[in-house]
């Protein structure tokens, strides 16, 4: 059933006794609309399933009015696309397989005359649930519909105005999880370089962009790839930057430090450890290790490779690991296309972990994004080797791509963003999604050695 708020009802032009009539079928048709309404008292209303998951679009007006404005739960914020140009979509992953039962839409004044209600299992191939052939504007209210899909997408296909289409709230209900999720599946979110001496009082901030949108993702935990504090991570800076936007959720997260760590004038890492304290040392050293699930997490210092402490417990870590999946990460890349490219200090630690069969290493420093093939810790592609993600955008002002290095499969420079990653007991992919809320890359899906 499709209930549309700017309706009009037309008048009712009968005799009485017809009249009575009808007004007994209207009442009993607002009985049947009133025990089948989503959310009426004592219904089991099916929940919300979209609310603050990633989206993107086609089009944007402009960077205000970003695709995720449409899935935040704020009526005045909204997504727009670029105006007088027909076909437009805007798209939600609701991060896994889902039942869609009801969609809600409420238009801005630029709204759809015509439009699908679209649901797909990958994003490439897609299934109508409903559709409009006549809009006009408010709010359109789709219920009882059955479909089945990780991704739903709005397809507009003629405006009802000469601008674009407009969307304050596109809300979508059902019950998430349509197949039972893979085994031990759990989200992470990680970026690095993060929090500059800004604050959300300045619009050109970044820092309070991703961790909003880090936030709202809502991972099983987060990772920090390094430089978490510009510019010399004193305890003071921790706390009048980092601390009001990525320090939402320092409980959740497993950080490393980077360069800039090392600058504090009261001693290297001193405005970290006192920051972060034991959720940085829960082994008593800024290296550390933590299982989740079927995989095995390592938290490195490459700021001190070069000591033979790290790489002896490095050894023995790995030695004692039972988990047949492995992540690494660290701050200096052993691999960069960016400003400050390779950095060796990282390829003895590679070395034994490609030994041990690890799958995934992260890392910061360069202020871009970037994923390698899987490669040897020489360079050399091949299956067996390890993949590397550069994901230093989550604050700091980004870096050019200078030499692009051989096995790098994509890069993006200028657009800051956080790594959605999805573990399962037997694999790994992850997507990077913009701080406008809109997915900028998506990995391949890798199993585990």
């Amino acid at each position: 059933m499709h209930l549309n708020a700017s309706a009009r009802t037309p008048l009712l032009r009968t005799r009485p006794r017809t009249l009575l009539l009808v007004l007994t079928g209207v009442l009993a048709l607002v009985g049947g609309l009133l025990l089948a309404w989503p959310g009426r008292a004592g219904a089991a209303a099916d929940p919300l399933i979209s609310r603050g998951r990633p989206a993107t679009a086609s089009s944007a007006e402009d960077s205000s009015l970003a695709a995720a404005n449409a899935f935040d739960g704020s009526a005045t914020t909204r997504w727009a696309s670029a105006e007088g140009k027909d076909p437009q979509w805007i798209r939600v992953d609701l991060g896994a397989g889902a039942t869609v039962t009801r969609v809600r839409l409420t238009w801005e004044a630029a709204y759809a005359k015509a439009y699908r209600v679209e649901v797909s299992e990958d994003g490439a191939t897609w299934t109508t649930l409903a559709e409009e052939s006549a809009g006009n504007g408010a709010t359109d209210d789709w219920t009882g519909l059955t479909g089945k899909g990780r991704y739903l997408r709005i397809h507009g296909t003629a405006r009802g105005t000469t601008y674009g289409y407009s969307l304050f709230e596109a809300e979508v209900y059902g019950t998430p999880g349509g197949g039972p999720p893979p085994a031990g599946a759990f989200t992470v979110v990680a970026a690095g370089d993060i929090a500059a001496q800004c604050t959300a009082s300045d619009s050109g901030c970044a820092h309070p962009k991703t961790a909003a949108l880090a936030r709202q993702i809502n991972p099983k935990f987060y990772l920090t790839m390094g430089d978490n504090q510009y510019d010399d991570a004193r305890i003071a800076d921790f706390r009048a930057y980092y601390d009001k936007t990525w320090g939402a959720f320092k409980a959740r997260t497993h950080p490393v430090p980077g360069n800039h760590e090392t600058y504090d004038p009261a001693g290297a890492l001193a405005g970290y450890k006192a920051y972060f304290g034991s959720i940085a040392y829960p082994q008593g050293k800024s290296y550390y290790s933590f299982d989740e699930a079927n995989w095995h997490f390592i938290a490195l210092d490459s700021n001190s490779f070069d000591q033979k402490a790290q790489t002896d417990w490095l050894k023995a870590d790995l030695a004692a690991n039972t988990k047949p999946c492995v992540a690494a990460y660290w701050h200096h890349p052993l691999y960069s296309s960016g400003g400050h490219g390779n950095d060796p200090v990282s390829k003895p630690v590679w070395k034994l972990l490609y030994g041990a069969k690890a799958d995934l290493v992260l890392n910061g420093h360069d202020h871009h994004y970037e994923r390698f093939a899987p490669q040897d810790p020489d360079g050399k592609a091949t299956a067996s080797g390890i993949v590397e993600i550069v994901g230093g955008m989550g604050g700091a002002e980004p870096y050019p791509i200078e030499e692009v290095q051989p096995n790098s499969q994509k890069r993006i420079s200028g657009q800051y963003g956080v790594l959605k990653l999805e573990f399962t007991d037997s694999g790994y992919g992850w997507t990077y999604v913009g701080s406008d809320g809109q997915v900028k890359d998506t990995s391949p899906k890798y199993s585990c050695h």
